[in-house]
């Protein structure tokens, strides 16, 4: 029989908008995606060829139910309606299913905590919700690393399927700490799956959650295992499970580096991969790139929090010597909004989502005025200065450094609860106590505000740094909305030093450090203890790094103390002792010109936030 040309081309899908990842609507996918399907299911079967979809998932986040405990959040998606769309493509006739998940499984949502750290069962739920799944492997992400060995070594033996991650090596043997690939088969065809996470781990953990690992490149990882995989295992094909963003397009002198994005760069330049599903950054993308044998790479990526997974479909044909080639691939992402949660998977767990949400609605204290993070971003404000100052008393230090951590978060007055907690800190930060010196801490500043601040030359300019377009202009959304062009997380303030921010000067030449706030003398060159969180503290953001250039190997040096538990349970327990809060606003900077910050503050919040009418 002669083989339709569908079946010798590898499908591309053009991106439909420039210098972004393809998405592909749902309803498309329900429409014509569908009927190729069909077509491509009744085609492989006449002629003998395998079909498989690969079904992945990523950055999940701890949104295993379609709740966010607490609060009105999103239902398209969860691990549910994951469930429900695997089962389902499971019972197609002629169509065999591999499902992954690409990391960033465990943290994120107030569920996650509870499992990870406060519920007792003698199976981790985790192990037992995705068992149920029927996932056949997962790579390790960073925030899973973030949970401790005690959550990721339980898991790897709980678990039914492999945990990967080809490039965190035990630091006393060398040999991948997880599992570095495994081999699928179905139906005779075999699969190779690669698992990578990214190397920048130790620029945001402290050292006691990842102790007994260091982590390699992607590349250098991914070229030695390549070839082992082809000379070991005879694979049909190779796919990368990545947990990693895409990356710049170029090619760098130096190959060997930890590159928190490189799964275009290993796609490029590591032959041997059919498909990448990549990671971490939160971006959909279905897009074809060639390597450097000219041959089609696959790179596929769903959203977070389980709204929708991205699907490879790979039809294989059978060979004279018993092997199988690759003869068609294609990618589409599915949305879960036309999926309802699976009905198995939350009566299964309906006890463990009546404890979660018990665990969430828990009463921690008693708030007296209402916290708005969003006037964090215009001067000092009770949100951010009540997490300096839970700092400073946590860490026994005159100073802190800190941003806020929500966007838009509102905590209102009255009865805070452990929901409550993760919109004040939503991660799982520790404290360090760090010395740094004045002129360190200085530096630290102006990077930070560098990154929050325009440059203002007249009161009708922006005071907040926000994204613009191709003609200056700053970018709005449907609703009007602008956006700021870096993350507010990384808008760092400090507390018990007194300084003012000019915002009519340069970037670099901003701060003006007027002394500490107990009255004492600020000197650049004394040093001084500053409570700072265990992200920054460790390189994330390169304020400590590219702002107050301390090289990265020398930051665990200054860290004199490390709390014992995260920052969220610390600030509730403090909160539970002192039963009633009022936190109030601290008066140690502000923004100059203030006739001008006055004025582009007001335009500034409208364009973020909207009107509070």
């Amino acid at each position: 029989m002669q083989i339709p040309f569908f079946f010798l081309v590898k499908i591309k899908f053009t991106p439909i908008m420039k210098n972004t990842d393809f998405i592909l609507p749902n309803l498309v996918y329900k429409s014509a995606i569908g009927l190729m399907l069909l077509f491509v299911l009744s085609m492989a079967t006449l002629m003998g060829q395998t079909h498989i979809r690969v079904i992945t998932t990523c950055d999940v986040h701890g949104n295993y139910f379609p709740d966010g405990f607490p609060g009105p959040v999103p239902i398209e998606g969860s691990l549910a309606h994951i469930k429900a769309f695997a089962d389902e493509q499971r019972k197609i006739e002629g169509q065999e299913v591999i499902l992954l998940d690409n990391g960033d499984l465990l943290q994120g949502k107030p569920a996650g905590y509870y499992f990870n750290f406060v519920a007792e069962r003698p199976v981790h739920f985790v192990a037992e919700a995705m068992n149920m799944a029927g996932f056949d492997a997962a790579t390790v992400g960073n925030h899973d690393i973030e949970t401790g060995p005690q959550v990721y070594d339980r898991l790897v033996k709980e678990f039914d399927f492999p945990y990967l991650a080809a490039n965190a090596l035990h630091i006393r043997t060398g040999k991948p700490y997880f599992e570095p690939y495994t081999v699928i088969e179905r139906e005779g065809v075999r699969i190779a799956i690669l698992g990578l996470v990214t190397p920048t781990v130790p620029d945001w953990l402290p050292r006691k959650l990842w102790k007994n690992m260091e982590f390699v490149s992607m590349y250098s990882s991914a070229t030695y295992w390549m070839e082992h995989i082809q000379e070991k295992e005879n694979p049909d094909a190779v796919i990368g499970l990545f947990h990693s963003g895409l990356g710049p397009d170029i090619e760098y002198s130096e190959k060997d580096l930890r590159l928190e994005h490189a799964s275009l760069y290993v796609a490029k330049y590591v032959p041997g991969f059919d498909v990448i599903f990549t990671g971490h950054d939160h971006r959909q993308r279905n897009r074809v790139v060639q390597n450097t044998l000219n041959q089609d790479v696959l790179i596929l990526a769903g959203e977070s929090f389980g709204n929708s997974a991205a699907v490879a479909d790979l039809v294989f044909s059978p060979k004279q010597d018993g092997s199988h080639e690759l003869a068609n691939m294609s990618g589409s992402i599915v949305s879960m909004t036309d999926y309802e949660p699976c009905d198995e998977f939350m009566n299964t767990f309906s006890q463990d989502i009546a404890m979660a949400k018990a665990y969430v609605k828990k009463p921690v204290g008693d708030l007296q005025k209402t916290l708005l993070s969003r006037e964090g971003y215009f001067g000092n404000s009770a949100f951010t200065d009540f997490v300096h100052q839970m700092q400073m008393e946590i860490g026994g230090t005159d100073i802190s450094i800190a941003a806020p951590l929500s966007f838009d978060a509102v905590l209102e007055a009255g009865t805070i609860t452990m929901g409550d907690m993760f919109q004040l800190y939503p991660f799982e930060n520790y404290l360090y106590v760090m010395e740094l010196t004045g002129k360190e801490i200085h530096k630290h500043l102006e990077y930070s505000y560098g990154l929050w601040l325009n440059t203002m030359s007249n009161p009708d300019d922006h005071l907040l740094l926000l994204r613009r377009d191709e003609y200056g202009d700053v970018q709005l959304n449907d609703e009007g909305r602008a956006r700021l062009r870096h993350a507010f997380y990384n808008f760092d303030s400090a507390a018990g030093v007194d300084y003012v921010v000019d915002a009519s000067k340069p970037e670099g030449e901003r701060i003006t450090i007027t002394g500490l706030s107990n009255d004492g003398k600020f000197s650049f060159e004394d040093t001084y203890k500053v409570a700072i969180n265990s992200y920054r503290g460790s390189g994330g953001g390169g304020h400590l790094t590219r702002g107050a250039g301390i090289a990265h190997e020398r930051l665990e040096n200054r860290i004199n103390y490390v709390s014992e538990m995260d920052l969220r349970s610390h600030i509730a327990n403090k909160i539970s002792d002192e039963e009633k809060i009022a936190p109030k606003p601290f008066s140690n900077w502000k923004i100059i010109p203030e006739d001008w910050v006055e004025r582009a503050s007001l335009k500034d919040y409208y364009l973020l936030f909207g009107s509070d009418d």
